[in-house]
């Protein structure tokens, strides 16, 4: 304690003598060689001022050493040492400059002026010309800045002489611009990689809703307004975004700090961190996290994702997790070796001192604590005395400071080392390089800019816009054995912009990034879509489920998908279509069945009455029912309908579309027909009206009518058929089923082949209704206007159920309505025969026909007397002459029909009783 005393002490009494009083004394590390290359790099964090703001024009002195820089500018040397030890640059040695910047622009510029001033020039005077093609400067080159705000003034002021810059560590997108900066390359990738890979793996992670805290200069703004713009197209949304000042000099970062903590711990639903800041910011940013027991998931820009000094602050772990983005690492095997003999080294510079001074003073802390204690000491410059000790304490923390080496960063510097000297190789070829006016450093810029070099592994080139063709290391933080370490987990392909993951275990790790939840509304699973709020964030909505006939298959959709509605359905919240299920009248349904069933009975009783006619042939009532002839024709009239239902079940066809409505409209035409004859014959063999009976007469030509209104019927099905057939015909109107049916081509068509059956119904039925008063047992009209009756109200029924009803059940509703149809004509016309020829056999004689006609005639009779008592003279003897035994009664006497025979019998009494009733009229009219 009392060395620690003293050593301060010595150290506050020499601080006057330690400004920089000559140029020379602003080099940090240098050694000679016949090509010069320059460096820039930030081993302190700031510069120490002792007031708000300087007043005077000199550099400030430098404090809060950094170890990582300070490995970062040994790995420059190291490399240099390596090309000068190896066969690539035969004869020619490469000597360096090497400068604190002190992360601060007014340093870098003082050393940027200095390594642009003229060769030789003992006080490195910058000369101003206005053609730099032949100035001869102190370097050939420059490796550096780090900072990309500090790497842009450098690089506009080495734009004047075109001198080669080469960055180990800027990655703003913006010095990818050769406009601006022609003569900037770098050894790492541009911020526009990583940004697109931050926002790639928040996307993948199912992360929508980050917060994202940069620093207030050109490296954070340009990285902030890239990554918003990749965020975007990555369907990510910025809740927050947080902004630091640049530097630690500013007296309101603190204040800045506790904010950007105060809106995390607002903001809750925001688990996710995007940071793009400087080492020392996220330090005292995670230091009060920690206080505050803040616990977040963080992701790491590439300057500070490995950073030893920030991964082993105390209970780092409370923060939460931290995945971070870093420089791809390489072979790090000689620099490590390098190390172990770094006291051993023979060049008395400062740099190397101070180090060993700082660790000095700090012996007796642990090396958990040795950064801080070294960053805390540094303000103050120290001397060159007591070197031997220095050699002791060097030896002693070797290991300390390979703890504190990124990789990646390490690596980046050998990789621009390498470039300048393979560049240097090409373009001496056929030059005397040792002479330092061989070439100027615009021609050594020509020739880097095309450069193949490679590490030992590797190869490696700039594109076109001076970006190496590297990638990224994913890393995790891990506590292992009771510390941190950034592990890495994945690498980057720039090439293709995917994660190449090497092990089940990393897979794992990805995985389990998932398990963190970091969105703004929750997310809307399968069936449901997001509708907007009245935020302006498109991370924050609603979600509502999809309606019928639209789905959605995936998180988190816009927007719900239609269905082909044509051929798939979809419930209401459904995460598929699926396929309507086709449906017809199938043979197989209960419906069907019973039709089915209806129709053979129907056929049943058809060959039934068939069988029962035939055998009872010459019996009165086969005989007064046309005749077996026509009662054939109606019975296969019947049958043919009852087997056009048939066409009506099953999976539609072309040709049972066809057939079925032809069928059925023929064979019932043809029916109506007959039954059309039958009761105009019935009418005009028991009618006396004389007038009616000359109009039934003219009109009652069986075959010719049959065949003429039966003809008209096939006339309208063949012009149906031709110009607008039935076609099979997929019904998709239903949600969820497509119906699979006979589209009838033309609806004009059935409808004029239904009302054409319409009207000789009708007339049929006229026909029926007016001798509906025979005989009880043989009334055949009476049971025709039943039967036609039941035809009318099933048919008008049928047009308004047909019309509202659709489906796989419509077909039925025909087939009901044609049952009805023929079993009503069926049962009324040929039933009550049937009934007598079997269980009346009595009265299906020829006596007793005759007896029952010949009742009814004479009652006819006496109605007629009665109604001609009021005619005139004229009518009454018509009458006479009408029933007179010469007239039409001869020609029933004729007849071998029994019906003729009872009204030839009937007209000779009528005759009488009309003459006797004739005879009196005339006697009292007398």
């Amino acid at each position: 304690m009392a060395f620690f005393i003293l050593l301060t002490c010595f150290l506050i009494i020499l601080h006057a003598s330690q400004l920089c009083q000559t140029p020379d004394d602003f080099v940090a590390v240098t050694s000679p060689g016949h090509i010069m290359i320059g460096g820039l790099f930030p081993i302190h964090e700031k510069m120490m001022f002792s007031e708000d703001h300087p007043r005077r024009p000199q550099i400030e002195k430098c404090i809060g050493f950094e170890i990582s820089v300070f490995l970062q500018t040994l790995a420059m040397i190291h490399s240099i040492e390596m090309i000068n030890n190896s066969t690539l640059l035969s004869g020619i040695k490469l000597g360096y400059e090497i400068y604190d910047t002190c992360t601060e622009v007014t340093a870098a510029m003082a050393a940027t002026l200095r390594l642009l001033s003229t060769l030789g020039s003992s006080r490195g005077s910058l000369e101003f010309q206005c053609d730099y093609s032949s100035y001869i400067p102190r370097v050939k080159a420059v490796i550096g800045a780090g900072y990309s705000e500090i790497t842009m003034a450098v690089s506009r002021t080495l734009n004047l002489q075109l001198m080669p810059q080469v960055s180990y560590e800027s990655t703003a997108e913006i010095l990818s611009d050769k406009i601006r900066f022609p003569s900037f390359l770098r050894t790492v990738p541009s911020d526009f990689h990583q940004t697109k890979a931050m926002a790639q793996l928040i996307q993948k992670s199912g992360w929508n809703w980050i917060g994202v805290i940069t620093t207030d200069d050109d490296y954070g703004r340009l990285a902030l307004d890239a990554f918003a713009v990749q965020a975007a197209a990555n369907k990510v949304c910025i809740a927050f975004k947080e902004v630091l000042p640049a530097f630690l000099t500013d007296k309101t970062i603190e204040i800045r700090i506790n904010e950007t903590l105060e809106k995390i711990i607002t903001e809750a639903q925001v688990n996710v961190i995007v940071v793009f800041l400087r080492k020392f910011h996220v330090f005292n940013l995670f230091n009060k996290a920690i206080e505050r027991n803040i616990n977040k998931m963080w992701i790491a820009s590439d300057n500070w994702s490995t950073a030893t000094k920030i991964i082993t602050i105390p209970n780092v772990k409370k923060i939460g997790k931290v995945v971070g983005f870093a420089f791809r690492r390489g072979n790090m095997s000689s620099f490590y070796s390098f190390l172990q003999t770094l006291h051993m080294y023979p060049s008395d510079n400062k740099l190397f001192y101070e180090y060993a001074m700082l660790s000095s003073a700090c012996e007796q802390v642990k090396d958990s604590d040795l950064s801080q204690c070294i960053s805390n000491h540094s303000h103050e410059m120290l001397t060159y005395e007591g070197h031997k000790a220095v050699g002791r304490n060097l030896l002693l923390r070797n290991d300390f400071l390979w703890r504190y080496a990124e990789p990646g960063l390490l690596r980046s510097v050998q990789l621009a080392v390498f470039a300048l000297a393979y560049a240097i190789r090409d373009l001496c070829q056929d030059r005397d390089c040792r002479n330092p006016n061989a070439f100027q450093p615009w021609e050594l810029l020509d020739v880097l800019k095309n450069v193949t070099f490679t590490d030992g592994r590797n190869s490696f080139h700039f594109n076109t816009h001076g970006d190496l063709n590297t990638g990224y290391d994913v890393v995790l933080w891990k506590e292992t054995n009771g510390q941190m370490t950034a592990t890495k987990m994945a690498e980057y392909d720039l090439q293709d912009d995917v994660f190449v993951l090497e092990s089940e275990e990393t897979k794992k790790e990805f995985r389990k990034l998932k398990q963190i939840l970091s969105k703004c509304s929750k997310e809307c699973s399968p069936g449901q879509m997001k509708t907007s709020t009245r935020s302006q964030h498109t991370c924050c909505y609603d979600c509502v489920s999809c309606p019928e006939n639209q789905y959605s298959n995936q998180t988190d959709m816009d927007h719900c998908l239609l269905c082909n509605s044509e051929t798939h359905w979809a419930p209401v919240r459904s995460t598929t279509c699926f396929e309507k299920e086709v449906e017809f009248l199938n043979w197989g349904d209960a419906l069907a069945v019973l039709l089915v069933a209806f129709s053979l009975l129907g056929i049943a009783f058809v060959l039934a009455i068939g069988i029962i006619f035939t055998r009872n042939l010459n019996t009165p009532v086969v005989k007064s029912s046309g005749g077996l002839l026509l009662s054939y024709v109606i019975l296969l009239c019947h049958f043919l309908n009852f087997v056009s239902t048939g066409f009506f079940i099953g999976e539609p066809q072309d040709f049972a579309c066809k057939t079925r409505q032809m069928i059925f409209g023929v064979s019932f035409t043809l029916c109506i027909s007959c039954i059309l004859m039958k009761s105009l014959k019935i009418l005009l063999a028991f009618s006396f009206d004389p007038k009616l009976r000359n109009s039934l007469k003219c009109l009652y030509k069986p075959v010719p009518i049959i065949i003429t209104c039966t003809g008209i019927q096939v006339l309208i099905c063949t012009l149906w058929l031709t110009f607008a057939a039935p076609v099979v015909e997929e019904n998709v109107s239903l949600p969820r089923v497509i119906i699979l049916e006979c589209h009838e081509g033309s609806v004009l068509a059935l409808g004029t082949m239904l009302g054409y059956i319409a009207v000789l119904a009708f007339f049929g039925f006229i026909f029926a209704f007016k001798g509906r008063k025979l005989p009880e047992n043989y009334n055949e009209a009476k049971f025709i206007t039943f039967g036609l009756l039941i035809c009318f109200i099933a048919w008008a029924t049928f047009i308004p159920v047909y019309a509202t009803t659709f489906g796989k059940y419509l077909p039925a509703v025909e087939i009901i309505v044609i049952l009805i149809s023929n079993y009503g004509i069926l049962c009324c016309t040929f039933f009550p025969k049937c009934y007598v020829i079997l269980c009346k056999q009595e009265t299906n004689t020829k006596s007793a026909f005759l007896q029952l006609v010949y009742s009814y005639s004479s009652h006819s009779a006496d109605s007629l007397t009665v109604s001609h008592t009021s005619l005139d003279s004229t009518n009454s003897s018509i009458l006479v002459t009408h029933a007179s035994p010469g007239g039409k009664c001869a020609a029933w006497r004729r007849s071998k029909d029994l019906q003729a025979q009872a009204l030839a019998h009937l007209c000779r009494e009528n005759a009488a009783k009309m003459s006797k009733t004739w005879l009196q009229k005339r006697s009292s009219s007398i």
